[in-house]
């Protein structure tokens, strides 16, 4: 070997060690840099003739692009989960664990051991007071949680805001990252630092909404979500959010979310079910679906208080032959108590026994004045719900109720209702025994002489009775919100056992009227909680409902934090490999740098050689 060709081998080395250095550097200087991929130089041996030396080759990442899609599926799993649980989390703070002090059921149970108290008692005016605190609050309990769901949707459609800012953003960038990847001009250590960025960018838009990646020849990448939507594809799609302006518990209106598309057109990505996972996903559902299901089961415990204090009930007359006959316009036929007239909401129960055996009702809805009327189903009790209106005239009331439940599917058959003289009456046939019929009016005064009483009122038109009137959105939405306690028995509560102007405070008939109802009265949610939610309704008396609306929502708190623990495990999972993979080992990247120092030594050394050997050659040739 010459000398020229030993000095142009160490230099060669030289360049290759210096190389190598400057990647293993960065290397260190990023080492738990979040994104970064550890780097490698190729050093490539060519051999001509009886010589060999080394050429430097192009700077590479790690990278693998199977477990890059792993992790990329897994991000928005982990990001929904995670922002489901922290939301759902907080919410189980302010409802309180089931039994402790300041809970839904706790401030329950106080309400129900007071009005069993004060029916031993009803001249104890003691008694009297802890039964108007208990029944405040409940109402302070049921307000307060009504602020914090809507606090929390308002918060969730903030967070919406937010997200689709940073998605925009985050797009904009992408898009630019793919332009610069598309240079084939550009140096190899700016376009291994941008592949770094690219996929920091991807795992950024993969928390926020569920994307599949497809990795193209020259870096760049195309970007669409599960459903086939796409998102980066050289042009990139806009989120577009229109915020609702408000939000409260009284409306379930929501900002709306679309996707703007390159060629122009919009698609909505709610209702469409584009977005299958992300927190962009849970934040949504949150806002549309979790917490107002828990609203509505606040708003169905409010109502049914409400209803179990100020429920008239007015049993029809017995005809005989079997069935039962009511004047609907003057239900107790003038003999006091006088039953309220029908109010919007109030409705007719009648109970009956089927050809088979089986004791079925039918509730039929004062629904006077509403235009139209909602559309008749089966309430969760199993009861058949018809929506007429009650104030019409008996002979043309029972043709309509007749009409409604011979078109029902299947229909009722062996329930007749028809008139007699003017009253509304109702009998069997074909094995069915019609067991009752019962008038169910709303008491709006004090002391009326009827035992039920208006104790809670609706805060709309300065505190009126709640009928659970369905026009326009109903009464009952948002009443959780709204429910109060009628001032006037809180300045007086006698009135919680004084019915009339002759009845003493010794008097116990009108609490124990009220606790019989807190035992006998059935309710019934009007809506199903959502499909994914187990298409849940509460339904039975007032304690039951409290009682499954603090074990549904622990239970789907519960289930919203195991889910988040497992994704969190799985992401973990991924992450620990990813960092294998990709992650820089100090302690490895300084043994290679001895290696490199013990390399770069020995080639200075040839040169060092070859240096004092040429100069001794011209020494001796100048001689």
């Amino acid at each position: 070997m010459g000398l020229t060709v030993a000095i142009g081998n160490a230099l060669a080395g030289l360049k290759a060690n210096q190389g190598s250095l400057e990647v293993l550097s960065r290397n260190i200087s990023n080492a738990g840099t979040p994104g970064y991929h550890k780097q490698s130089l190729n050093v490539i041996e060519v051999g001509r003739g009886d010589n060999s030396y080394v050429r430097v080759g192009q700077v590479s990442r790690a990278f693998d692009q199977t477990l890059q899609n792993y992790y990329t599926k897994q991000l928005p799993d982990s990001s929904y989960a995670n922002t489901r649980a922290n939301f759902l989390d907080r919410l189980q703070t302010y409802l309180g664990k089931p039994g402790t002090a300041g809970s839904l059921d706790t401030t329950f149970g106080s309400l129900q051991t007071s009005l069993d108290a004060l029916a031993t008692s009803p001249d104890n005016y003691a008694a009297r007071a802890d039964v108007v605190s208990k029944a405040q609050d409940m109402v302070s309990t049921l307000n307060r949680l009504t602020t914090t769901i809507q606090g929390l949707r308002q918060e969730a459609e903030s967070k919406i805001a937010t997200s689709v800012g940073e998605l925009n953003d985050q797009l904009k960038a992408l898009q630019e990252v793919n332009l610069g990847l598309a240079d084939y001009g550009m140096d190899q250590n700016t376009r291994v630092s941008m592949l770094d960025q690219r996929d920091r960018l991807v795992s950024q838009i993969a928390e926020k909404i569920d994307v599949r990646v497809d990795y193209r020849d020259d870096g760049t990448v195309a970007l669409s979500t599960r459903s086939g939507m796409s998102l980066l594809d050289v042009k990139r799609s806009i989120f577009e959010f229109e915020p609702s302006g408000g939000m409260d518990a009284s409306s379930t209106n929501s900002g709306k979310l679309t996707l703007l598309t390159p060629s122009g057109s919009r698609v909505d990505l709610v209702s469409n079910n584009v977005m299958q996972s992300g927190s962009l996903a849970a934040l949504v559902e949150l806002r549309d679906k979790t917490l107002v299901d828990a609203q509505r089961q606040l708003d169905d415990i409010a109502a049914a208080l409400a209803k179990t204090f100020s429920t008239v009930q007015t049993p029809a007359t017995p005809v005989a032959g079997g069935g039962y006959e009511i004047d609907l316009a003057n239900p107790t036929n003038g003999v006091a108590p006088l039953a309220p007239s029908y109010q919007n909401g109030d409705d007719l129960l009648v109970a009956y026994r089927d050809a088979s055996g089986a004791t079925r009702n039918i509730r039929v809805v004062n629904s006077a004045g509403t235009v139209p009327p909602p559309a008749n189903y089966v309430d969760a009790n199993g009861d058949d719900v018809f929506y007429a209106d009650l104030t019409q005239p008996s002979a043309a009331l029972s043709n309509t109720l007749n009409g409604m439940m011979a078109a029902k599917t299947p229909p009722i058959t062996g329930v007749a209702f028809s008139d007699n003289a003017g009253k509304l009456a109702v009998t069997g046939s074909g094995g069915v025994t019609i067991n009752s019929m019962t008038a169910r009016t709303t008491a709006t005064a004090d002391q009326d002489g009827n035992l039920a009483l208006p104790l809670f009122l609706d805060a709309n038109g300065n505190g009126t009775p709640y009928t659970g009137s369905i026009d326009g959105q109903g009464q009952k939405t948002g009443f959780a919100g709204r429910i109060q306690i009628n001032a006037a028995i809180v300045a007086d509560n006698t009135k919680l056992v004084k019915y009339d102007g002759a009845a003493g405070s010794g008097d116990s008939a009108r609490v124990d009227y009220i606790v019989n109802q807190f035992k006998t009265m059935k309710f019934s949610s009007e809506y199903r909680a959502a499909p994914e939610l187990g298409n849940f309704r509460l339904n039975g008396t007032l304690g039951d409902m409290v009682t499954q609306t603090v074990d549904y929502q622990g239970a789907t708190i519960s289930d919203a934090l195991s889910k988040s623990d497992a994704q969190g495990l799985s992401l973990d999972a991924l992450t620990s490999r990813m960092t294998e993979t990709y992650g820089v080992d100090v302690n490895e990247e300084v043994a290679r740098l001895m290696e490199l120092q013990n390399a770069y030594a020995a080639n200075a050394r040839v040169v060092s050689v070859v240096q004092e050997l040429l100069d001794t050659l011209m020494q001796s040739v100048g001689r």
